[in-house]
């Protein structure tokens, strides 16, 4: 017996219809988030029917939980009292010298940069504060008489001198008065330092800790960061070599070589040059920070010894330098600027007050953005506390907070930019508009020159559309050379309108005085015959 046919017609129009019903029903789920990937209403009915999703939206740029807040936690008043108990005058020297030298060279006025390293747009720098202290800043490298100190400080973006070591080769070449400018600050030992190339450390006998695993460090050592976030506990007998290098320029030989170290306890230290000549210090114990400063025509290598008094020691690191621009690179990876709260106040302030910074660049912010995320309220606050700590440990220093890098995400289309970054922008530049920094948006730099994209596509970045190399950095740095040059260039100018007018207001007394002086010797001829203004 043959089956009866089936009505495959109509169990299709019955699918479809059924297809319609559950897809309008899904229209009415409003947008959500399910382990922790955000969902959009799919309204097939758009033209038809809209939904009122704002209160969706807000919910959706409230900002989440993206980093813990006591890691931010910060008592000022407190950093306050504890820097001026820690800076009082000692009664045991702080500075050792060694000088081979005496520089008598005269120093020169800088004229202000007027190259432009990068084509296209300049990305000006925006000044928020009315303190004068970044126009005091340019007009130091005008001046020129004596190092310029720029401290950066950052996170992986810049680990191993990226960036830095070009934004210090264009700024020692446009303001430094002769070769010699130095790599500026290196530590005493860390596992990174071969992935630096400005400068070759190699380390024998020291422990090295890092701040970002503070916990696992003995206490005392804790309890002495410095912004660099690495401290060194010292074996009998360790020691550190340092050797300049050509990998930019005027890097290979410098004038100046500082140590810097902690000796609670009596000490003996022995320091080399250029591995040929040495020279022994003792060191009364003392909890002040100490530094070794070595003077001569040309520093090439310079050596570290701890010979003896290695409980409690410290070591921090050297910095090189000569008499033009000094950019120290403090990179602390996977930190979003919190571990400076981890740092000892007093510690970066006696170190400050051995060098006197002009400025203080601040880059973090990369790891704390998100995809998908608008909302940065909490962060941006803690940028201000950043920029209010800063001014205490280096009192005196402009303050420049550079707002993120660009990055992009991988998408069904491909690598896009990531939709957080403007977002992640404004909040960093309210950031420093409320605490009275300046603020550069790094981000924007890039895009001008074609973004992430272009620089994964150049080389000038890593595959994971983050991280920049060398190549990357040196156009970053090109930009905000740029960047700080224009700064100069409209301080110089300002110096030059000042000039001219105490000029101009000179002639004019000058001019009253002669007239009066004529005045009192002819009394009895006339204005009018010497043709003389009336008074």
């Amino acid at each position: 017996m043959k089956s009866p046919e089936k009505d495959y017609i109509h169990r299709s129009w019955l699918a479809t219809a059924a297809l319609i019903v559950v897809l309008v029903g899904v229209s009415f789920i409003p947008p959500q988030e399910v382990w922790g990937i955000k969902l959009r209403r799919a309204n097939i009915l758009s033209d038809l029917i809209t939904f009122d999703d704002s209160q969706a939206d807000d919910s959706a740029a409230s900002e989440p939980q993206l980093f813990d807040e006591e890691e931010f936690h910060i008592d000022l008043a407190a950093v306050v009292e504890q820097i001026e108990a820690d800076t009082l005058p000692r009664e045991v020297p702080t500075r050792f010298d060694w000088s081979l030298a005496q520089d008598t060279l005269p120093c020169r006025r800088a004229l202000p940069d007027s190259i432009r390293r990068i084509d296209g747009a300049l990305i000006p720098i925006e000044d928020f504060s009315d303190s004068g202290l970044l126009a005091a800043f340019c007009d130091t490298l005008l001046q020129a008489r004596r190092p310029v100190r720029i401290a950066f400080l950052g996170d992986s973006f810049v680990e191993g001198d990226i960036l830095t070591a070009d934004l210090r080769e264009a700024l020692q070449s446009a303001y430094g008065n002769r070769p010699g400018g130095g790599a500026g600050f290196a530590p005493m030992a860390s596992p990174l330092t071969g992935f630096r190339r400005t400068i070759r450390t190699q380390s024998k006998g020291w422990t090295a800790y890092n701040i970002m695993q503070r916990k696992s460090a003995p206490e005392h050592l804790r309890a002495n960061f410095y912004v660099s976030g690495w401290v060194c506990q010292p074996a009998a007998g360790a020691s550190t070599r340092w050797e300049n290098t050509d990998f930019r320029r005027q890097l290979d030989s410098c004038t100046t070589g500082r140590v810097f170290f902690l000796s609670p306890r009596d000490s003996r230290v022995e320091v080399t040059l250029n591995d040929s000549l040495r020279h022994e210090f003792a060191v009364a114990g003392d909890d002040a920070v100490r530094q070794v400063v070595v003077t001569a025509p040309h520093i090439h290598s310079l050596a570290f010894k701890v010979l003896s008094g290695t409980e409690g020691f410290i070591g921090y690191g050297a910095l090189f330098e000569g008499r033009g621009v000094v950019v120290d690179n403090y990179s602390i990876r996977s930190n979003n600027g919190q571990a400076m709260f981890w740092t000892n106040p007093s510690v970066n302030a006696q170190i400050h007050a051995m060098l006197h910074y002009d400025l203080v660049i601040l880059q973090y912010g990369l790891n704390i953005m998100q995809a998908g995320v608008k909302n940065y309220t909490a962060y941006s606050s803690q940028i201000e506390k950043m920029v209010a700590y800063v001014r205490q440990c280096f009192p005196g220093a402009a303050v420049l907070v550079l707002g993120v890098s660009d990055r992009s995400v991988k998408t069904d289309s491909g690598f896009e930019p990531m939709d957080a970054i403007p977002h992640m922008l404004e909040y960093q530049r309210r950031a420093a508009r409320a605490a009275g920094a300046a603020f550069w948006p790094v981000s924007d730099a890039m895009r001008a020159q074609g973004g992430m994209e272009e620089f994964v596509r150049r080389g000038w970045a890593g595959k994971d559309f983050t991280h920049i190399n060398y190549a990357g950095g040196q156009r970053v740095a090109w930009a905000l050379a740029d960047a700080l040059n224009a700064e100069v260039r409209r301080v110089y100018a300002a110096h030059l309108a000042e000039e001219a007018r105490r000029k101009a207001e000179a002639a004019v007394v000058d001019s009253l005085r002669a007239s009066r002086i004529r005045r009192e010797l002819l009394p009895a001829v006339g204005a009018e015959t010497l043709n003389l203004p009336h008074p």
